[in-house]
């Protein structure tokens, strides 16, 4: 009976197809039920592998993220799995918007796998805006959205320079202030694709510059019409990836940053590099493990991503700039019924000795280490830790089709998920950087709309309270600008 099921299922596909949203569709449980009820354990092996859709990719980068190989057997019944999992992996390499996986059974033992792939556009020389602030929000609201406070001028990106998912950056930056920057990735550099390198290297002037941050919470800022801050530096790193979750990375960077005199003064901040020399130079030691296991890389519904990171900033344990740093996160993710999801983000910094540079006591108010609702402030401190709670429901998924024909944007897709969430969090300072809102319970909350399109572009609106009593409207624009 076994064999005669499978000889039936022979001549149809095991369809996975793959919907803009990332969610497997189009599987026809029914042509294969009769033989994985009564084999469940029954193994069927994987004899090749095709891709097709890649103009640039190479075919052995997309097949690296698959979770079986050409001779791995596996159970009929987990076969299902297997591709939404290797989906996963080849979507989230970002080289792709669209993925679809097709087994066809060759053989009452043997299958084979077909991939194709819709290539993202992956070059972008185009001119460049950029804020000097710190978020939007701060921009708009501190600083009545004044567009003298920009940098603009050309950037070119290729994300796939040589088809092995390597990439090249160039900045070159002018206005407000002065960016220049150079970097190559390259993630798949030795044979077996485990091992990777990049290097960079920057220069940054700047009119201006937090200098401090007041008792309320608010960076003080030093601008003159010269240069007040330079910096340059180079980094190089190596990075090794054995399986399909796990990355290790190692990393040594040079830098050189000079400040005017003026700001060393004692009106000032003399604790700014915690010396009364205007300049520095330091090394910086890094090493972090990241564990990613998402459906999602930009925008995850399911899966867990947590990782640590240590480093040591300076050569030796006395001078000036001398830092260990330790900082882990872990992040998890839910789907529940009905297009509801939740999600848990714990994230934790320490920084040693306590006693620190100015440079040094960066802590909430940061890239994405904050609170919802206390975008205007700052929050310094060597000890640190967050919790954010988010529960969504995806409101629509519509796909709007263009007046025109490109085979990088066959339609336009939107999402919008509805969300509400809780932060809370807590950053220990000793003087003379203690503020209002250090060594004390810190907490948030609010609702909000995530709005997704091409390429996984997110932009975010919420409105929170905080535990000052605040309220307002935030927009999150990291994802498009």
């Amino acid at each position: 009976m076994n064999r005669i099921c499978l000889l039936l299922i022979g001549v149809f596909y095991i369809i996975i197809g793959v919907a803009q949203n990332k969610k497997p569709i189009g599987v026809n449980i029914e042509q294969i039920k009769c033989f994985i009820d009564e084999t469940p354990s029954s193994k069927i092996q994987l004899i090749s592998i095709n891709v097709t859709g890649n103009k640039k990719t190479k075919d052995y980068i997309i097949v690296r993220e698959m979770s079986m190989k050409i001779g791995d057997s596996v159970n009929a019944s987990s076969l299902y799995d297997e591709l939404v999992t290797s989906h996963g992996l080849i979507y989230n390499t970002n080289l792709f918007s669209e993925v679809a996986l097709t087994a066809i059974l060759i053989s009452p033992y043997t299958f084979k796998i077909e991939i194709k792939v819709l290539e993202k556009w992956y070059v972008y020389p185009i001119p460049q805006f950029e804020l000097i602030d710190r978020n939007f929000n701060d921009w708009w609201k501190t600083y009545n959205a004044d567009f003298e406070r920009v940098v603009y001028g050309l950037r070119f990106t290729h994300y796939n320079f040589s088809g092995r998912a390597d990439k090249l950056n160039a900045y070159l930056l002018d206005g407000y202030s002065k960016k220049y920057l150079f970097s190559y990735a390259q993630p798949y550099s030795n044979s077996a694709l485990t091992q990777g390198f990049s290097f960079n290297g920057h220069l940054f002037e700047n009119r201006e510059l937090p200098i401090k941050t007041a008792y309320n919470n608010k960076a003080i800022l030093y601008k003159s019409k010269l240069i007040n801050k330079k910096n340059w530096g180079i980094s190089s790193s190596f990075s090794s990836r054995n399986g399909l979750y796990k990355k290790n990375t190692y990393v040594l960077q040079y830098e050189h940053i000079a400040i005017a005199d003026t700001i060393l003064s004692d009106n000032l901040n003399p604790n700014y590099f915690n010396t009364n020399k205007n300049s520095i130079d330091f090394f910086d030691f890094g090493y972090k493990f990241e564990y990613i296991n998402t459906n999602n890389i930009n925008y995850p519904l399911k899966g867990k991503i947590y990782s640590i990171a240590i480093a040591k900033r300076g050569l030796s344990l006395k001078n000036n700039i001398n830092m260990f740093s330790l900082d882990m996160r872990f992040k998890k993710f839910f789907t529940l019924r009905n297009n509801f999801y939740s999600s848990i983000h714990l994230a934790s910094k320490l920084k040693l000795p306590f006693k620190q540079a100015y440079i040094n006591q960066q802590a909430f108010g940061y890239g994405d280490y904050n609170l919802r609702g206390l975008d205007y402030y700052v929050i310094d401190g060597v000890v640190s830790g967050l919790t954010k709670c988010t529960i969504s429901k995806k409101v629509f998924s519509l796909k709007i089709p263009l007046p025109f024909k490109s085979k990088y944007f066959p339609f336009l897709p939107f999402s919008c998920y509805a969300k509400t969430y809780f932060d809370a969090g807590y950053v220990y300072n000793q003087a003379p950087y203690v503020n209002n809102l250090n060594n004390k319970f810190l907490y948030t909350g609010g609702i909000g709309i995530d709005i997704l399109s091409i390429y996984d572009l997110k932009i975010s609106i919420e409105y929170s309270i905080n535990q000052l009593r605040e309220k307002g409207l935030f927009l999150d624009t990291r994802g498009f600008l």
